[in-house]
């Protein structure tokens, strides 16, 4: 009974804490813009099923493609197990799910083949970030603390599988024999009888209890980490994939209000006049201005850096990586969030996401080739945001780069990208020996 209690204090601490960081981040996403209507279910499952579940795009890159998707895998099938123990934990019961039958065996089997399989891709992942140099992951955007945090996850995942194969071989050796002995154990049973036989039951019976809950308070520390690190894409990346852009790769988003205004000149009487209730700003310049989906697409970024690895003006030694693009919008809001919830709209504390953040020159590197919206394996539109930052210069700030802005100058007075009048337009052609 005491387990039960100290359990049940430990599970609720934890329960707490992990509210209120989600209640914290859902506070900043009260401060995002509106993005689109959430429809076609169906579609979104669809693509929940191949990108996410099947990952389906991690596989371009194949062997960190499949060590990735063996981790993640692994990851759902052991879930199950740790939420049986939560039951256990609380209700005091004796792996609780054995109801089960033979699918209980087939998931416990599972787990612990995967346990092992997810031990080994740490290993390599670890090494990986250790020892190899490997460019995807540099960049100015990963700071000393994004590769600590990278070492301190894997690291816990690491424990979180030595201390469930450390469990399930006490287990084994205690009570494989016992007609209440539930589950299918092919890796731990073979570890059980290399490396306890002969140990006595009192201390198997130890060993089994600190490996238990040595598990479980790793899983709730781990959770708790997560918000405040960038593998909070635990929890994000399945609805980010969910909630995916339905439209086709490239599709530019019509800005509405200039929709409005246009449709007004062409059509005054069908046309209907926007509410006037505050001025209408243009892009995005911080943090309050991003959509929900664009916030979205910030916590879930895993860094993993496939979309900078991709990126053509990246290749060409330009200063757009849009992976930092994504780490900014994060970092920006992470401080911007606090001061609009404290001092609401007027808060001023003399930065900004463009500029402060991400620089002009950076923005207008991207060829909008929408390259890195094909390679991120979580479906995250870096070139959406970039788009409005562009759209923030050029509206808002009159700044543009010098080629663009006599195209745009031209157009407007030529009614072409051209330097010239629409009758001079065929003078080329004046000298030509051929009749038109």
């Amino acid at each position: 009974m005491m387990k039960q209690i100290i359990f049940a204090a430990i599970l609720l601490l934890t329960l707490i804490i992990l509210g209120y960081s989600f209640y914290r981040i859902y506070r900043f996403f009260k401060l995002t813009r509106p993005a689109f209507k959430i429809k076609d279910h169906a579609q979104r499952f669809n693509e929940l099923m191949r990108v996410a579940f099947g990952q389906s795009k991690i596989f371009r890159w194949p062997f960190t493609g499949l060590m990735h998707a063996l981790v993640f895998w692994g990851f759902l099938v052991i879930t199950i197990g740790s939420v049986e123990m939560v039951i256990d934990g609380v209700a005091g019961t004796h792996r609780a799910l054995g109801v089960l039958g033979p699918v209980y065996n087939v998931i416990i089997g599972s787990g612990d083949v995967f346990a092992v399989i997810v031990l080994l891709a740490i290993l390599i992942f670890l090494g990986r970030r250790l020892v190899m140099n490997i460019n995807r992951f540099k960049g100015i955007e990963l700071r000393k603390k994004s590769k600590q945090d990278a070492i301190l996850a894997l690291t816990l995942i690491f424990l979180l599988m030595v201390s469930l194969l450390g469990m399930n071989m006490a287990y084994v050796a205690l009570y494989e024999t016992k007609a209440w002995f539930e589950g299918v154990y092919p890796v731990s049973r073979w570890f059980s009888d290399l490396f306890l036989g002969g140990i006595p039951n009192d201390q198997l019976l130890i060993l089994h209890e600190v490996n238990w809950w040595t598990h479980i308070l790793l899983i709730f520390i781990f959770a708790n980490v997560l918000p405040y690190s960038k593998h909070f894409h635990v929890f994000t990346s399945l609805p980010n994939v969910y909630l995916s852009r339905l439209t086709p790769v490239g599709k530019m988003n019509t800005m509405e209000d200039v929709k409005t205004e246009v449709e007004m000149m062409m059509n005054p009487e069908a046309a209907q006049e926007p509410p006037a209730e505050e001025l209408a700003s243009f892009g995005v310049s911080d943090a309050e201005h991003i959509t929900w989906k664009n916030y979205l697409d910030s916590l879930s970024c895993t860094q993993c850096g496939r979309c900078t690895s991709v990126c053509p003006a990246n290749q060409t030694g330009k200063k757009l990586s849009p992976r930092k693009i994504m780490v900014d919008t994060r970092a920006r809001m992470k401080e911007r969030g606090p001061q609009l919830l404290d001092h609401g709209k007027n808060a001023d504390d003399k930065k900004m996401l463009i500029e402060d953040f991400v620089t002009a020159e950076e923005l207008w590197a991207c060829t909008t080739c929408n390259a890195c919206v094909i390679e991120c394996p979580i479906n995250i539109n870096q070139p959406e945001l970039i788009l409005e930052m562009r759209r923030y210069l050029v509206l808002e700030q009159a700044k543009a780069p010098g080629e663009l802005s006599t195209m745009l100058t031209n157009i407007e007075n030529n009614g072409a990208p051209w330097q010239y009048s629409p009758e001079d337009r065929m003078k080329w052609s004046e000298e030509l020996f051929m009749n038109v």
